[in-house]
């Protein structure tokens, strides 16, 4: 195999299993969401800016890894 065909699944893996543990993490964040606004719906708003907030991270660092994995694929640093 080639160095192009090894970035192509490098790109195709980073992208990947940043999209499953965004996934992941974004469904155990809102199942806790609910959880704890079943518990002390008195605090459902301040803890909905909370959950808000770090779906955001959590979206970015997913999208961190596209940049990344577009940087590989069109400005590849190993040709």
């Amino acid at each position: 195999m080639t160095n192009v065909a090894f970035v192509a699944l490098a790109c195709g893996l980073i992208i990947g299993l940043g999209a499953i543990g965004a996934c992941i993490g974004i469904a155990i964040m809102g199942g806790k969401y609910l959880e704890a606004s079943a518990r002390q719906p008195e605090l459902m708003n301040t803890l909905q800016t909370k959950m808000f907030l770090l779906a955001g991270l959590i979206d970015a660092a997913f999208l961190i890894g596209v940049g990344i994995a577009m940087l590989f694929a069109f400005a590849n640093p190993f040709v």
